[in-house]
């Protein structure tokens, strides 16, 4: 989509909404506003030239979802493609298909980078501070929604690997793979174990010569059947067909992860003796497939057709496991003092940055907002800030359904405070400063993976208690934003109270 085609003004100073992101949240949201206010004026800012965010930026072999798109994807646009899992341009192309359905097109704005929000109690607006074509601009707006998602385009996870400086070989990370990156008959050494290694071992394996994935500890990897069964094809029409398949995958997800939390031991045996049968038989088991950790303590990573095993079976790639001592100029060596050598390339998927809003620069008054001293009220806003939404996923299910709920139940807020007049709803704890005090707060992500344990400090948290509480459930989140009381720790403020001002 390109930047020509999008041609929403933005030569007016106010706007009803303004949505900060051009992903899936941010399309998300839109189609939920157009909904549910249709009369109210939006614009979207998206910060880089093309629109699909996470899957518009990562370029590294093979990325792909590590969600199924019938639940990933929009349930007022289907995932019409037989595979449940599918690659980073599908998913884009997507985007860009739902966007012209939806008719939201002419109201993004590409290369609007949002660095500022300061929220004015006085006027009850957002007045947002706006990089575009070197200079700065400011817009107005009632209410803000921040679907940037949680990672830093910026800068990767900090993570320290002993003497990889003394490798002489070339040194990638997946967040800025190289256009034109030839690794043709190449040896490659991928370091982690996480979503994005176990995607690049069996892409990178096409053409390599051999891959090796080096995990400091092993994760669960589940082999997954990526084809609809023909048989549905012929039984249920179209509509009913992906109606049917949404809720399959739904249904699945919930029911395996409440499986894993209540018979964890039980889950971790199954899991094992399905990853026994795929192995080669050179590869055992344990150390390199035996986590430390119970299923959903963090995500599951997912192989889509088994190809992650598939490229093992050829033995094209291998999997070793262990502590890095240190490095070579051509290879690795282990603390076990196993040795890797003839390495060519050395690509760290070590981990993500995780970010809050963008690392949008946000104040109320004129007084910044320390995000992470604050606790999210349902899950989609922020304690002591005003008429804004900011759209997180689950990191337990497809991140859609999380930031449909979110979308939903913001968009149910602005519709209830048109109706009574209010100029600005505020989430704020009711008892006293005792009792916040007292107030167990946890990481709103609910994983204890290290690029989420790492970044915990800095992000907002949830609660212990009423609409503080962590999300975990879809069925329960959906029945929430539809139907909960909206006065249960929200402070309004009216209209007739900001002219009084």
């Amino acid at each position: 989509m390109a930047p020509s085609t999008l041609s929403y003004p933005l030569n007016v100073d106010f706007v009803d909404v303004v949505i900060i992101g051009a992903g899936i949240s941010g399309i998300n949201f839109a189609q939920r506003l157009q909904e549910s206010n249709p009369s109210l004026s939006l614009v979207i800012l998206e910060g880089r030239n093309s629109i699909g965010g996470t899957w518009d930026f990562f370029k590294y072999p093979g990325i792909r979802s590590d969600s199924d798109l019938y639940t990933f994807g929009f349930s007022w646009y289907p995932w019409k493609e037989d595979r449940a899992i599918a690659d980073a341009g599908s998913i884009k192309r997507y985007l860009t298909e739902a966007i012209r359905f939806a008719n939201i097109d002419s109201r993004i704005r590409l290369l609007h980078k949002v660095v500022k929000a300061d929220f004015s109690e006085e006027s009850a607006q957002w007045n947002l501070t706006i990089e575009n074509d070197g200079s700065l601009k400011t817009l107005h707006c009632r209410h803000a929604v921040f679907g940037t998602g949680y990672y830093d385009y910026e800068q990767p996870m900090s993570t320290t690997i002993p003497g990889l400086s003394d490798f002489k070989g070339e040194k990638i990370h997946p967040q800025f793979w190289p256009e034109n990156q030839d690794y043709k008959d190449k040896n490659i050494v991928v370091i982690g174990s996480g979503a994005t290694a176990v995607t690049l071992l069996p892409n990178l394996a096409k053409k390599a010569k051999h891959v090796t994935m080096l995990q400091r500890s092993p994760g669960y990897i589940v082999s997954m059947n990526n084809r609809t069964p023909p048989i549905l094809k012929l039984l249920l029409p179209e509509k009913l067909l992906y109606f049917f398949l949404r809720w399959w995958f739904l249904t699945s997800l919930f029911f395996n992860f409440q499986f894993c939390r209540f018979f964890p031991a039980f889950a971790r045996q199954k899991l094992k003796e399905a990853t026994q049968q795929k192995l080669p038989a050179n590869i055992p088991i344990d150390p390199h497939f035996s986590p430390k950790y119970n299923p959903w303590e963090q995500r599951l990573c997912l192989s889509p057709d088994g190809d992650f095993f598939d490229c093992l079976q050829s033995g094209k790639a291998s999997v070793s496991t262990g502590q890095i001592q240190g490095f070579t100029k051509k290879g690795i060596c282990l603390q076990s003092g196993e040795s890797i050598d003839n390495v060519d390339i050395v690509v760290t998927a070590t981990g993500l940055r995780l970010v809050f809003a963008g690392k949008i620069q946000i104040s109320v008054n004129g007084r910044n907002v320390d995000v992470s001293k604050k606790v999210l009220w349902r899950g989609c806003m922020l304690e002591d800030v005003p008429n804004a939404c900011f759209i997180m996923g689950y990191t337990n299910a497809s991140w859609t359904l999380g930031a449909d709920a979110s979308a939903i139940l913001f968009c149910r807020l602005v519709s209830s405070m048109a109706r009574s007049r209010q100029a600005s709803a505020t989430p704020r704890f009711e008892g006293n400063a005792k009792e916040r005090a007292a107030m167990k707060t946890s990481s709103f992500l609910n994983l204890n993976s290290t690029y989420v344990t790492k970044a915990a400090e800095s992000l907002p948290k949830t609660g212990d208690v009423g609409p503080w509480k962590v999300r975990r459930n879809y069925y329960f989140d959906i029945c929430t934003a539809k139907w909960v009381t909206l006065s249960d720790g929200l402070f309004y403020r009216s209209a007739f109270e900001k002219k009084a001002l």
